[in-house]
């Protein structure tokens, strides 16, 4: 396909060769980043953490929408041509304000994730856990129910996650008993699939696998995600297949903590992390 290249009005040339923008809260979002890098290995990818302001799934919309709407900006300054909202709690409230703030397309972890599950699911009754703000929005209970309306789904806000990944406390015994609180009482509803509808959940899924027990399927967006991300570029003529890609990234606060539990979570040496205040 031929390459579609273009200059923003006020930014630099699209082309192939351009960044893959990524964005998330803080750490969470990487899980989505590894899926990219595995899936893409030629991609340049442009990832931001906005660690000064995570978790954001305890904020307003308004405030959600304004911090998407910055790092969807600096991230368009930067060339990217293709954004990634790996944040579901940004995905559910912002992802159409993001859209208009960006000079590049646009996609959320919602949808993929969505229907990974719907895709899994043999008795057609599913979990869904994320966020307050991503709870209460609603957004996974009407993709889900888009593609099939007699699903039976449960919802499960579970705020002390994010906190708990972000300070690396992913294998501590504490972890493991406020998945139990959150998930324990849940278990007699009989789903056969949970979504783990915030990008910092998967950090925890052996926790989630241990209280939940065998035979259900946990479901994340990244891999999803991901065959997304790599469908729209080749759609626009923008898919990136020689070499291997560059990466960089950004945080808002505390860069050497991120570059730190980057590693000790996920195994990703982002070597250094430049910072950006807003």
């Amino acid at each position: 396909m031929k390459e579609i290249s273009r200059k923003n009005k006020s930014g630099p040339i699209i082309g192939r060769n351009s960044p893959i923008g990524i964005f998330d809260s803080g750490l969470g979002g990487l899980t989505v980043f590894k899926a990219v890098r595995r899936l893409m290995p030629s991609e340049n990818l442009l990832y931001f953490g906005d660690t000064a302001r995570v978790p954001y799934g305890t904020k307003s919309k308004e405030a959600v929408i304004a911090f998407s709407k910055e790092i969807a900006a600096l991230l368009s300054a930067r060339g990217v041509k293709l954004l990634i909202v790996a944040c579901n709690t940004a995905s559910s409230l912002a992802l159409e304000a993001v859209r208009k703030a960006s000079k590049a397309p646009v996609i959320g972890v919602i949808e993929p994730g969505a229907r990974a599950a719907a895709a899994f699911t043999s008795n057609g009754r599913i979990l869904v856990t994320g966020t307050t703000a991503t709870m209460a929005s609603g957004a996974y209970g009407r993709a889900l129910r888009k593609m099939d309306a007699g699903m039976v789904i449960y919802e499960k806000a579970c705020p002390l996650f994010v906190p708990l990944v972000e300070e690396g406390w992913c294998d501590k015994k504490v972890t493991e008993l406020v998945a139990g609180e959150y998930l324990s009482a849940l278990k007699n509803k009989n789903f056969d699939t949970v979504i783990l509808g915030c990008t910092h959940y998967p950090l925890l899924k052996k926790v989630i696998a241990r209280v939940l027990g065998g035979g259900v399927k946990i479901v994340d967006s990244a891999e999803t995600t991901a065959a997304e991300a790599r469908d729209v570029l080749e759609s626009h003529g923008l898919l990136n297949s020689r070499g291997r890609g560059r990466v960089h990234f950004i945080s808002s606060d505390a860069p050497e903590k991120f570059r730190a539990l980057a590693l000790r979570l996920l195994n990703i040496k982002t070597g250094r992390v430049e910072v950006k205040r807003f």
